[in-house]
């Protein structure tokens, strides 16, 4: 048994990445799973990997009415969300200098890692406070507390969820409602491929960085804050690969 047996969490951005790393890991762990994304069928496909209780829901964060409908579209014995990981993000257009990319993709970028994990977590919220317990873990960035050149629109919503998670654990704190933000530095996934719309700029990306973490990683530090007794909040943690960035 684990602290986590029987929970259910609900993860957003779970087709790929670190979603789905958490997703597995949380299942291994004991918990019921609710796996979002825009990407349904993927989603479907994947529940079969998980060797706990599943559920696929499609899901984009950074529609309102999306968002909104989340809670009443999972079926009632689904409800009692225990864990929501806000892990949902973009950086569509990033890596260049401010003046050179698209004013549209950097709103993007806003509205999905600030708006959409507002929205989600405005959704979900009322049912924990009601029931007067919950774990909220937003997945921030070392780009929250330390900028990239670059980086604009992606460092700036990063600096947002980094505020919001501060707030909101300080708003919450005494309610049952715990709030952690984990924060990591670069990780190797296919969010770079998906920035430059291109997996082999993707992997040349990540191969010319160097050492970077794996999403792995970033789902044990996720696992770690949710296994705290219920007395303990980690506010933050911060994951960085041996580099140091």
């Amino acid at each position: 048994m684990t602290a986590l047996q029987g929970k259910t969490a609900l993860v957003t951005g779970a087709s790929a990445g670190i979603g789905l790393a958490t997703a597995r890991m949380l299942s291994h762990a004991g918990a019921r799973v609710i796996c979002c994304a825009r990407a349904l069928e993927r989603l479907q496909i994947q529940l079969d990997e998980l060797p706990g209780p599943g559920l696929a829901v499609e899901l984009d964060v950074a529609d309102a009415v999306s968002a909104a409908s989340l809670p009443d579209r999972l079926p009632q014995d689904w409800q009692a969300v225990d864990i929501l990981v806000n892990n949902a993000g973009s950086d569509i257009g990033g890596r260049q200098p401010f003046h050179e990319g698209d004013i549209n993709q950097w709103a993007g970028t806003i509205q999905t890692n600030v708006t959409g994990l507002m929205q989600v977590t405005a959704a979900m919220l009322p049912a924990m406070l009601a029931r007067k317990q919950g774990h909220v873990v937003n997945i921030g960035s070392t780009q929250g507390l330390t900028p990239v050149a670059g980086c604009g629109a992606y460092a700036a919503s990063k600096h947002a969820v980094h505020g919001f998670s501060e707030t909101l654990r300080q708003e919450y704190a005494g309610t049952g409602i715990r709030v952690s933000e984990v924060l990591p530095g670069m990780v190797k996934t296919n969010f770079a491929a998906t920035r430059f719309f291109s997996a082999e700029r993707g992997d040349e990306f990540y191969d010319n960085y160097g050492q970077c973490l794996e999403a792995e990683d970033i789902a044990r530090s996720i696992l770690f804050v949710l296994e705290q007794p219920a007395h303990t909040v980690i506010a933050q943690i911060v994951v960085v690969p041996d580099n140091g960035t």
